[in-house]
């Protein structure tokens, strides 16, 4: 392809600052089943061209603050400026979400059950695939720009304040936060339903005290800033569990879970653990998803549609039918169970963009955002449940700081052939220490390295075809959202 590929030039147009803060134009839809929830969710670009320049203006001044990645353990500044907005998180109850994988499909479940129950939520969540203002939304969908723009000049002056009076400026989440907090008091939200960026401890969204605590899988990530360990990990994590709290336990490594359950006893909060007092009783592949029996904290619900595919789909709606039982006090306050037909509308209502997401049918081109061996483990166990592809190509564009030789072996078995790329993140692992690493774990006759990720879509599809048209290959797109957010643009998903 030439220099003045249009793709590169959007691409440069959207990343010339922070990539982890550039806006990849990406699919304004995704596939779902019948009565899931309005194309909203993914928005574009503004159409009216000085929305988007003030936008884009916005996203600028928050590129110029520490990214996501450079932090300062600290809750100081972000304690600060809610000081300054008077509290605005203190308005509303709140449901706070830590974890390793699943926490964003667990916090869109929790919000579609709060919502056919007919309250007002706001969810935070992080990190978006295409565009900053999916991290805050109201009744479910994503805020405006227009209400982004305007949430962000109303908390300004109070954040310039703030870096002030502080040895380090607030940055990028930290701000987002603060006008996520803003923005649910201003509508108002009867419950926030709210995902730290990491951690919990010391995470910016910590200045909440959760009704509710939810803590999905911990695995090894971030292990530079969080530990080494699964207990390790979880001592931060269990930092969102606060006193007479009341705590959803996924299933849990007994380390982590050992960390958990005695941060719960310290403050009087009341455990409801997976397995035990609710889960999973049954499960069967359906079209475009699977058909759940969960047992809850009030009994049991049966023929429960979630157009999601994967078993951990299936344990993220057990964790997030409890969380939200816990919320109106079933198990404890009162004994009968949520009402089951509003159940079945909730979650058949659900989806969860970058996560199994197909994009294209012949071949079928699939995208999935995990981005750890955890994840990966899930995602190659779900697209062999999910899909029966006689040969599946991944393209793989992974971030330097992950075990990404963990999340290729995690891949190996499903893939016939893995392609390697590089997305635009500076945080980007180089295309030939990827293929390094994939030749060790794949072999070289089942590696092929294109460093742009338009060839690399090219020629994963290519090699998917080679059994012949109808022979059913595939292609899986993985390894980063960034990478997940570039793909979906360039197949005109934006």
């Amino acid at each position: 392809m030439s220099d003045t590929d249009p793709f590169d030039e959007i691409i440069a147009n959207e990343t010339d600052r922070d990539p982890d803060l550039a806006v990849i134009e990406a699919g304004s839809r995704t596939l779902r089943t019948q009565g899931a929830p309005p194309e909203a969710d993914v928005p574009a670009r503004p159409e009216d061209p000085e929305v988007d320049k003030a936008l884009r203006a916005v996203e600028a001044e928050l590129a110029g603050r520490w990214g996501e990645t450079k932090l300062e353990p600290s809750v100081t500044r972000i304690a600060a400026l809610m000081d300054l907005l008077g509290d605005p998180q203190r308005s509303y109850p709140s449901i706070h979400i830590t974890g390793t994988n699943g926490k964003t499909s667990t916090a869109r479940m929790i919000e579609a059950l709060l919502g056919a129950f007919e309250l007002r939520t706001g969810r935070y969540t992080s990190p978006h695939v295409q565009s900053v203002t999916e991290r805050i939304s109201l009744d479910g969908a994503p805020i405006s720009a227009e209400r982004f723009i305007e949430t962000y000049e109303d908390i300004k002056p109070y954040v310039e304040m703030v870096d002030a009076q502080q040895p380090y400026r607030l940055s990028f989440f930290e701000v987002l936060t603060g006008m996520a907090y803003a923005a649910f008091a201003d509508a108002p939200v009867d419950v926030a339903v709210v995902e730290v960026g990491m951690g919990g401890t010391w995470d910016a969204t910590n200045v909440i005290d959760g009704d509710v605590a939810v803590v999905t899988p911990i695995d090894l990530d971030h292990t530079d800033r969080l530990g080494e360990t699964p207990g390790e990990i979880a001592k931060e994590k269990s930092g969102v569990i606060k006193q007479d709290a009341t705590v959803i336990l996924a299933q849990q490594p007994v380390d982590a879970a050992q960390v958990l359950l005695k941060k719960a006893v310290d403050v009087d909060a009341t455990v409801a653990r997976e397995g035990l007092e609710f889960g999973v009783v049954a499960r069967q592949v359906a079209v475009g998803g699977q058909l759940l029996t969960l047992r809850g904290l009030g009994g049991e619900y049966g023929e429960v549609y979630l157009p999601l595919h994967g078993g951990y789909q299936a344990h993220n709606a057990a964790v997030a039918l409890a969380a939200v039982e816990a919320f109106f006090g079933v198990g404890s306050q009162r004994p009968e169970p949520l009402d089951l037909e509003t159940v079945r509308k909730a979650f058949a209502a659900v989806s969860s963009p970058g996560r199994l997401e197909v994009v294209r049918r012949s071949p079928t081109v699939v995208l999935d955002a995990a981005h750890n061996p955890a994840g990966a483990r899930a995602t190659a166990e779900a697209v062999g449940e999910a899909f029966d592809f006689s040969r599946l190509i991944g393209v793989v564009g992974a971030s330097a700081d992950k075990n990404v030789r963990g999340l290729l072996e995690a891949f190996e078995p499903i893939f016939a052939e893995v392609v390697v790329t590089q997305n635009s993140s500076h945080r980007a692992m180089d295309t030939d220490e990827l293929a390094g690493i994939a030749v060790e774990v794949f072999g070289e006759d089942r590696v092929q390295v294109e460093p742009r990720l338009p060839d690399a879509l090219e020629a994963a599809i290519t090699l998917s075809e080679e059994d012949g048209e109808f022979a059913g290959g595939g292609v899986l797109v993985t390894g980063s959202v960034i990478t997940v957010g570039e793909a979906r643009l360039l197949l005109g998903r934006g």
